[in-house]
């Protein structure tokens, strides 16, 4: 994978994670996957199809998604239930949102795909078996994994 991706979806994490949630982030130790099986409790797929097309998943514990929710929502969440899940599903869609703005700002025009969950670890999703891109981000509320799988595709 074209690692040019990454800033667009870093930058977007980073903006939203601040703005949303109020929380500065770190970036880990960038690492290359190949696996079908999903890494955490919870997994946000997002399919990315235009100039660029590919996958991006957002892999978090479900501790650290509830402290997410809990922030955003100001109010304590104790399981995830579908108000949780809705709340998760639509960070990775903002922060999808804001990266696709990047990446057109920088001549790739993309279209996303509403936000699926995938929960329980090591849950086989059979497109994810090919190599992605892993950046973990740090917060206090816990790691949040941006798996990146995206190419750009050729002019047709």
């Amino acid at each position: 994978m074209d690692v040019k991706f990454l800033n667009p979806f870093l930058e977007a994490a980073y903006m939203v994670l601040q703005t949303e949630l109020g929380v500065e982030a770190q970036r880990g130790e960038l690492q290359l996957e190949r696996s079908a099986a999903t890494t955490d409790d919870i997994a946000v797929l997002i399919s990315l199809v235009g100039e660029a097309a590919g996958i991006v998943m957002y892999s978090l514990s479900e501790g650290t998604a509830l402290a997410i929710v809990s922030k955003i929502l100001d109010q304590p969440f104790h399981e995830f239930d579908e108000l949780a899940q809705s709340g998760i599903g639509e960070l990775g869609n903002v922060i999808t949102g804001q990266a696709g703005q990047r990446l057109a700002a920088s001549g790739l025009n993309v279209n996303i795909s509403p936000p699926t969950l995938v929960l329980g670890k090591g849950t086989l999703v059979s497109t994810l078996d090919f190599d992605r891109l892993v950046v973990p981000l740090h917060t206090e509320l816990g790691a949040l994994n941006i798996h990146l799988a995206l190419r750009e595709t050729p002019p047709s």
